[in-house]
């Protein structure tokens, strides 16, 4: 991980760094160690990119694991937010069951470790979130026509979400 030889997956960075741009408050909820976090973080992005997030819970600041919404809920109680003023990123069928559970609206990228994961109830189900020459596949959900995942796509998906819910 510190070496850099475990990349982002495609449209990462450049949506945390988009969402960053657009001062929209960015959290982190994990099991991964907060050492892993945190070599991940410096090595992806930048140096002080664990800065970048407002809070990080990682590892074992709750007792239950995903699939339990222990992790996403003390994230949640820490913003000061809604789960409904959200949206989480998911990869696995246990981190869509916690995500979903705290009442987060989620967007699925899988691996291909999940391609036959149950993602029911995701907005969408992508193969990862594109870049300007690689774009994304929809497995499910409407891309409006675009490559890659943007700003303007994630706060689309979010107002339908709030609006079905």
């Amino acid at each position: 991980v510190q070496a850099g030889r475990l990349p982002l997956r495609p449209g990462v960075a450049a949506l945390i760094r988009a969402a960053r741009a657009a001062g929209l408050r960015l959290a982190i909820a994990t099991t991964t160690s907060p050492e892993n976090v945190a070599a991940l973080l410096r090595a992806s992005l930048a140096p002080d990119a664990e800065s970048w997030f407002e809070v990080i819970g990682a590892g074992d600041v709750v007792p239950a694991k995903k699939p339990a919404p222990d992790i996403y809920l003390w994230v949640l109680e820490r913003l000061g937010l809604p789960a409904a003023a959200c949206l989480a990123f998911e990869d696995s069928y246990n981190g869509l069951r916690a995500s979903l559970a705290a009442g987060l609206p989620t967007l699925v990228t899988e691996s291909e470790y999940t391609l036959d994961h149950d993602f029911s109830g995701a907005l969408a189900v992508l193969s990862d979130l594109g870049e300007p020459d690689r774009p994304c596949r929809a497995r499910r959900g409407d891309l409006r026509g675009k490559s890659l995942v943007d700003l303007d796509l994630l706060r689309l998906w979010h107002s339908e979400s709030i609006k079905h819910h």
